[in-house]
């Protein structure tokens, strides 16, 4: 009888006690809102800043509701203005595109490698077409950023980082977030801490964070934000920044603050079933592993393998064929949208031109989450019914 993996893809771990306790001291206390606060009291959102701020070696961080509001926060920031073009992944998800439409500008789309990076010599073709780059880390795959940094800074490029999926990960030991002007990051229930919803962006550079923090509904309330310029980088900037309320708020916060300083020790534990799950699929007849280079340090969540050359129905039997046996698999080649996934092209609000290399890979990419609720043995079992799946499919070719 057929091996079958029983567990769920989209089930997280429960919210540490720790967790728990802090926000039920914050419901208990009925101030959820960032600026109410008791004389002496610093709120648990300005806490959370300061703690981050420092886990990643920036000066200042904004916590806001959302990844992608922290994206549209941090182009608005820059001064992207509406008609502006902005460089960007076309592997990517659709909140990255969506935050510089958002601003009614218009996104520029770059190739993707068969290592999932954005491809640097299609950006260097590109570079002349816009001044900003909202990169994006796609499922924590991270482009060799000592080439990306200095092709940008000759073209003059200013970077933005989506870290959605590489909180914890590093460039030759450099946190991702912290090489471009602006790093944003997700604590959307999928992403490496939970809180249901929520976004953090970081940078070094003082007025980008006031206007941010002005941005996003401080009102003049900046001087209760712990890990924010001095008053002295507000006083222009608050007359002319419009509020585009967009906070995150205490219970968020208090939830956040302990799983931060767990990130490391979860970090070790998703590279744990990351690797055990590409050890299993290893030397698959048909199946292409994505070589990580040794410069990345990886935050194995989800786990990525190319069926290079196959076609659109034999790609659609392995999946088929897998959610059989229980393993939940996405592709990324599939013509319509469907749940998180989408490419380039069906994004029809920004114009894209075609793109055959990049076609090529998408068309052969699939995807699976790597929870933490799975065990080392469920990861073994999975990369089993993947590897059997695709070897019959290849057979039948």
């Amino acid at each position: 009888m057929a091996e079958r993996f029983t567990g769920s893809f989209t089930q997280q771990e429960p919210i540490p006690e720790d967790a728990i306790e802090a926000a039920v001291a914050v419901m208990r206390s009925g101030r959820l809102h960032r600026y109410n606060t008791v004389p002496g009291e610093v709120a648990e959102v300005a806490l959370l800043e300061q703690e981050f701020a420092a886990m990643m070696g920036a000066k200042y961080c904004l916590a806001v509701a959302s990844g992608g509001y922290a994206m549209s926060t941090a182009l608005r920031a820059v001064g992207v203005k509406p008609g502006d073009r902005v460089l960007t992944n076309a592997f990517t998800l659709a909140p990255v595109p969506g935050a510089i439409a958002s601003l009614g500008a218009v996104p520029v789309f770059v190739g993707v490698t068969e290592q999932l990076v954005i491809d640097l010599d299609d950006l260097a073709a590109k570079a002349d077409q816009a001044e900003v780059l909202l990169l994006s880390h796609m499922r924590g795959h991270l482009v060799n950023m000592d080439a990306l940094t200095a092709l940008c800074d000759q073209h003059g490029i200013l970077v933005i980082e989506d870290c959605a999926h590489t909180m914890g990960a590093a460039w030759n030991g450099k946190p991702s977030g912290t090489q471009g002007k602006i790093g944003c990051f997700s604590c959307q229930t999928y992403k490496h801490v939970n809180a249901g919803e929520g976004g953090m962006l970081i940078t070094d550079d003082a007025e980008v964070a006031a206007r941010a923090i002005i941005l996003s509904g401080s009102y003049m309330l900046y001087d209760r934000h712990a890990a924010a310029p001095g008053p002295e980088a507000f006083e222009t900037i608050r007359y002319e920044t419009p509020n585009i309320s967009g906070r995150m708020d205490n219970l968020r916060a208090a939830i956040l603050r302990p799983q931060l300083r767990r990130l490391p020790e979860q970090v070790a534990r998703w590279n744990e079933r990351y690797l055990m799950v590409e050890a299993g699929l290893h030397d698959t007849t048909g199946l292409t592993v994505i070589k990580r280079p040794e410069a990345e340090s990886i935050v194995g969540s989800s786990i990525q393998f190319l069926l290079k050359g196959w076609s659109a129905p034999q790609v659609e039997e392995v999946i088929a064929r897998c959610a059989l046996r229980g393993v939940e698999l996405k592709w990324f080649g599939r013509a319509e949208p469907m749940g998180f996934t989408s490419r380039y092209d069906a994004w029809r609000y920004a114009r894209a031109e075609k793109m055959p290399a990049s076609d090529a890979v998408l068309a052969g990419l699939i995807d699976m989450r790597v929870p933490l609720t799975f065990s080392l043995e469920d990861c073994a079992l999975i990369a089993r019914i993947i590897r059997a799946e695709v070897s019959a499919v290849f057979q039948s070719r």
